[in-house]
């Protein structure tokens, strides 16, 4: 295969043109140093290199001006905007750069494209005051502001292009236009000088202008890269502007065009793969490569060409391991590094400028992989210990002094990342410099294995220096917000190179890189609407009737360029593969490209369309089992012996792998911090409350009066235990303060539903409050001690009976308590379990002698007070006009232990596993 480069230079040779003496001139950087590869094979002796550049270095050297990036564009731009714009209509920079980008990118079209600047800005300024009927009298200030701004557009253009050009600096559009003009003065200085220029398609007004006067004088010869299937084609578009050029070019009237040639009707190898999601295109072209790896050289002419650049990363890792030699034209996003997440985090965090900080802020800065090791210092781990101080405090938003009091300032750390962010631009971007320093000095400390971190921190300290410059020499950045858009503009621009050997192994790039490349081999991905090509996107202020009327570009001749750039990829090669994805997605591209259809319709080649399926096995549900073996029986019979509570029981009712989790493994849920107060903090609260009030009471006879006069102390009680439960967390406001409201409400309800009973003529003697027990049971089948431990909320005597009471700060109905078959209090959790640990206190009791039966056991549900105290009772039958028998005798907790010994035989035995129930 014969590249269009080497065809150009042979020809050049064929000619007996010396190539030392000739200027090429190329689209991009990379095509000449492919272009400098290849003169070797046309020369048969030593020569001179010749002169190889860029369209964009050529033009540069034409117009004598300095591109300048686009940030400080924007910085340039807003002087003029703040001098041409009165003061009471003037937006903040911040507000300013969200609209000045776009009219940027319009200025450099127009002057790339050489459009006479006033007829333009005038009729954009008359189109707006039709819109808006100008002459109308009534005008509101809106409208007046809005036309004021189209009328001084060209105002801002022109003081904004004379402050670039008296400072010899420009954007790319301005550069162009000078380049333009500067054209004849060039011609006359360099009329012995020749001009090759080879691989163009699309070319500006600017361009035209400048190759066609060196053309006019003999001082240039073009080189085109069109195929005849496309020329002859009236409707295909990857002719489109080279047709254009062959029309209406003076030069081609009498000279040859070259060239036109015919290598896409050669015989091809086509597979169109169409995969789901970006993912699984990077998988398959891992597939891809790892099969073409396997045959001898096979990847020195390839090339992968990402049509969405942001598949780099999932491709990178998805390369077989057999490839030695890998070359990557795209830099790696530097707003894809972990550091970046940091800063955008530190100013997030500050730039409302907070007074203290939320603790998941904190928590989310001080964890990151660069920020930790800074808080490690004399073998303590200070980053932990704020942490754990968050959660065991409950802290939900943290001072300055707190963090330090807390971690010491850890060496100043403290200060960097939550200090002086408030004061002033100057101090922020100091903070970020010395904050950068400091994790510079950390990572030296092992720099072999800290390479590539401290590469990123390189380009993040260019960056804010940067910053810094543009702050001092500008002044527009007056808060936290502005400086984080700028920093955010900067960063998108900002990228990781890689280095390696740019003519060796398989080549990785975007679609623009391969401008003027020619590969045997070629793998395409995302070949999709919306990414190939782009589609119907106007990022502009010129509206699309204006543009067709100045000969602007419109979204027609933006596809216009990508079906050029993707059919002359297709042109030389002989093995294509071309993947889309199938899944559409309106953000990164619909469905398959109108090019794949259009190759379809060719009918051209012999095309081979695929979809592609990852393997997915099936694989069963299967509930998790956990067998027994003798060392786990041992630390079941440890449990036993310390105690079983109803609740454990319960929760081995309910799932016995969670019963394995937390008694076996001894696995303890995560605790959280608190934002608003939990369920069960709000029960602890009320039990302790009530545990407050009845303890002075034991061994009494409640009356209305005493009652009375703890309804008195709710607000200080509950405030209290608030204070120990919740720690550090605000009550005052939000949810929490209803959640406050609410317990005091549970607690006045139960006292008044106390006093209610004991107005009715009730006796209440209070025998226990939240009383602890242990005892043990004989289970004859086990030898080993099996004891039972549990805390009661209340045991009472009301009128002679005893009664066992549970709070519940959940709702329980009267039929949670109720029974009918004594087997299903150990099976059916959902339905039994408000019976069951009642039922396990009452043979507690019995067993420990502290009641004498028969008593009541139940619940005193808070969300349904007005049922009062809920029995357990003992039905005959399900339905509503079953017997019921409320009071617990000898019979019932013997028929109740029955049950209770069946459950722990099944957790003890060995060859019973813990199985998994479904939930």
């Amino acid at each position: 295969m014969t590249t269009f480069i080497f065809d150009v230079l042979k020809d050049l040779k064929d000619s007996q043109i010396n190539l030392s003496k000739l200027t090429f001139v190329l689209p991009s950087k990379r095509a000449g140093l492919f272009l400098k590869h290849q003169l070797y094979k046309v020369s048969s002796k030593t020569i001179f290199s010749p002169k190889i550049i860029s369209i964009e270095e050529f033009v540069e050297d034409l117009s004598q001006i300095k591109p300048i990036s686009n940030t400080k564009l924007l910085f340039e731009f807003y002087n003029s905007y703040l001098e041409q714009t009165p003061k009471e209509q003037q937006d903040s920079f911040e507000s300013f750069s969200k609209w000045a980008q776009i009219l940027l990118q319009d200025f450099n079209e127009i002057d790339r494209y050489l459009i006479p600047q006033e007829n333009i800005f005038n009729y954009l300024s008359n189109i707006q005051e039709l819109n808006h009927w100008s002459l109308n009298e009534n005008q509101t200030d809106f409208v007046k502001k809005h036309l004021s701004f189209w009328n001084k557009l060209y105002n801002y253009y022109t003081h904004f292009t004379k402050q670039l050009l008296s400072k010899n600096s420009g954007y790319q559009g301005l550069i162009y236009r000078e380049a333009a003009k500067n054209i004849n003065s060039y011609i006359i200085k360099n009329s012995e000088k020749q001009h090759v220029f080879l691989g163009f398609n699309a070319l500006n007004t600017a361009e035209e202008t400048i190759i066609q006067k060196l053309l006019e004088n003999n001082l240039a010869t073009m080189y085109w890269d069109i195929d005849a299937e496309f020329f002859n084609n009236p409707k295909h578009d990857a002719a489109l502007f080279i047709k254009q050029h062959k029309t209406n070019w003076k030069h081609f009237e009498k000279h040859p065009f070259n060239w036109i040639t015919n290598n896409y009707s050669e015989e091809k190898n086509i597979y169109i793969y169409g995969i789901p999601k970006n993912i699984g295109q990077s998988k398959h072209i891992g597939t891809l490569l790892n099969n073409l790896s396997k045959k001898k050289s096979s990847l020195q002419n390839t090339a992968v060409v990402l049509g969405d650049e942001n598949l780099l990363i999932p491709v990178l890792n998805s390369l077989p391991p057999t490839i030695d030699a890998l070359n990557i034209t795209m830099g790696f996003p530097l707003k894809s590094i972990s550091l970046a997440s940091l800063f955008e985090n530190l100013f997030n965090l500050h730039k409302n400028t907070p007074k203290s900080f939320y603790y998941k802020d904190v928590i989310n800065i001080i964890s990151n992989q660069f920020i930790r090791p800074l808080f490690y210092f004399n073998s303590t781990d200070y980053a932990s210990k704020i942490i754990e101080t968050i959660e065991a405090n409950n802290i939900i938003y943290l001072t300055i002094n707190r963090l330090k009091q807390i971690a010491n300032n850890t060496e100043g750390i403290i200060d960097i990342l939550f200090s002086n962010w408030e004061t002033s631009i100057t101090e922020v971007l100091k903070n970020c410099s010395q904050l950068i320093l400091t994790i510079k000095n950390n990572l030296s400390k092992n720099k072999a294995s800290n390479i590539l971190s401290l590469e990123y921190l390189v380009k993040f300290n260019t960056l804010f220096n940067e910053l810094s410059q543009l702050n001092l020499e500008y002044n527009h950045i007056k808060d936290i917000s502005t400086l984080f858009g700028v920093y955010k503009e900067l960063l998108s621009t900002q990228t990781l190179d890689f280095q390696g050997e740019p003519l060796q192994g398989l080549q990785i790039m975007g679609m623009l890189e391969s401008r003027v490349l020619d590969f045997k081999t070629v793998i395409i991905s995302s070949v999709n609407e919306g990414v190939l090509p782009s589609g119907k996107t106007n990022n502009s202020f010129i509206p699309f009737d204006v543009k067709l009327e100045n000969n602007l570009p419109t979204y027609k001749e933006k596809d216009a360029v990508y079906t050029y750039h993707f059919y002359r990829l297709l042109q030389r090669a002989k093995n294509i593969y071309i993947l889309y994805s199938t899944e559409a997605d309106v953000l990164t591209g619909g469905e398959k490209s109108r090019f794949i259809t259009q190759l379809q319709l060719e009918k051209i080649h012999n095309i081979k369309h695929q979809i592609i399926a990852p393997h997915v096995p099936i694989i069963e549900p299967k509930l998790n089992e956990i067998s027994k073996t003798p060392e786990l029986l041992n630390q079941i019979i440890e449990v036993a012996e310390k105690g079983f509570s109803p609740s454990s029981l319960t929760n081995y009712i309910r799932n016995p792998i969670d019963f394995y989790y937390q008694k076996i493994l001894k696995i303890k849920g995560y605790d959280n911090v608190e934002e608003t107060v939990a369920a069960n903090t709000l029960g602890t609260i009320v039990h302790n409350t009530l545990e407050d009030f009845y303890k002075p009471f034991i061994g009494v006879f409640l009356t209305v009066e005493n009652i009375e006069k703890l309804k008195l102390k709710i607000s200080e009680r509950v405030s209290y235990h608030f204070k120990n439960e919740y720690k550090e967390g605000d009550i005052t406001k939000g949810k929490n303060l209803i959640v406050f409201e609410i317990t005091k409400h549970y607690v006045s309800n139960f006292l008044d539903l106390e006093i209610e009973d004991l107005k009715a003529g009730n006796h209440i003697k209070i025998i226990a409050i939240e009383t602890e027990n242990k005892v043990q049971i004989n289970i004859p089948e086990l030898k080993f001690l099996i004891n039972l431990t549990g805390k009661v909320d209340r045991v009472d005597e009301r009128n002679g009976v005893t009664r066992i009471i549970d709070y519940k700060t959940e709702l329980v109905n009267k039929g949670d308590v109720e029974i009918v078959n004594w087997e299903a209090i150990t099976t059916d959790y959902k339905k039994y379990s408000k019976s069951f640990q009642v039922l396990t206190y009452a043979l507690m009791m019995r067993q420990s002698n502290q009641i004498k039966l028969p008593v009541e056991a139940g619940i005193i549900s808070f969300k349904n007070m007005r049922r009062g105290f809920l029995k357990f009772a003992k039905k005959d039958k399900a339905g509503a006009h079953a017997k019921k028998d409320a009071l617990i005798t000898n019979t019932t907790l013997d028929k109740f232990s029955d049950e209770l010994k069946k459950l722990i035989l099944e957790i003890c035995d060995i060859d019973m596993p813990f199985i998994e129930k479904e939930v």
